[in-house]
């Protein structure tokens, strides 16, 4: 059986459902179309970084990549941005969803990355991270250890 990584991911803008702090990840995004957004990334990365766990991998995503004719923020600036603050960086697309399945990838790589070189002790129980075996999506181990067949992702 292959190994699998189950981490938490949050949206560092906006309203989180429960507490960031313990979280392995997260996401800062802004609208490359929009300069003041943009502009705004220190003071919210800072926010964050202040009520985040201090290992969390943080990806910045310059959104909105398929609108590159109202390009207001170019790709330098927000690699100058993400490389002065430690940050991965993708630029992706919500409404054609490129890149999206990427960085959710890059940040599962940079998670493990952190994992072996032992920031993150996924042996710990209160770890966020959880390591499991996988089986084939769709399917279930019945407690007789028997697969069983669900629906979806998660059903």
């Amino acid at each position: 059986m292959a190994g699998s990584l189950s981490f938490k991911f949050w949206k560092l803008l906006g309203k989180s459902p429960s507490d960031p702090s313990q979280g392995a990840a997260g996401a800062l995004a802004y609208d490359i179309t929009r300069r003041e957004m943009f502009n705004h990334l220190a003071n919210w990365l800072k926010d964050a970084r202040q009520h985040a766990n201090p290992n969390m991998a943080i990806i910045l995503i310059g959104n909105k990549c398929d609108l590159a004719h109202r390009m207001a923020v170019s790709k330098e600036e927000g690699e100058q941005f993400a490389n002065e603050n430690g940050l991965l960086l993708l630029e992706a697309s919500a409404r054609t969803a490129q890149n999206i399945e990427e960085a959710f990838i890059k940040t599962a790589a940079k998670i493990l990355s952190k994992i072996l070189e032992g920031i993150f002790d996924v042996f710990n129980e209160s770890s966020v991270i959880k390591v499991g075996y996988g089986h084939p999506q769709g399917t279930s181990r019945a407690r007789d250890g028997m697969v069983a067949q669900r629906g979806g992702c998660c059903g």
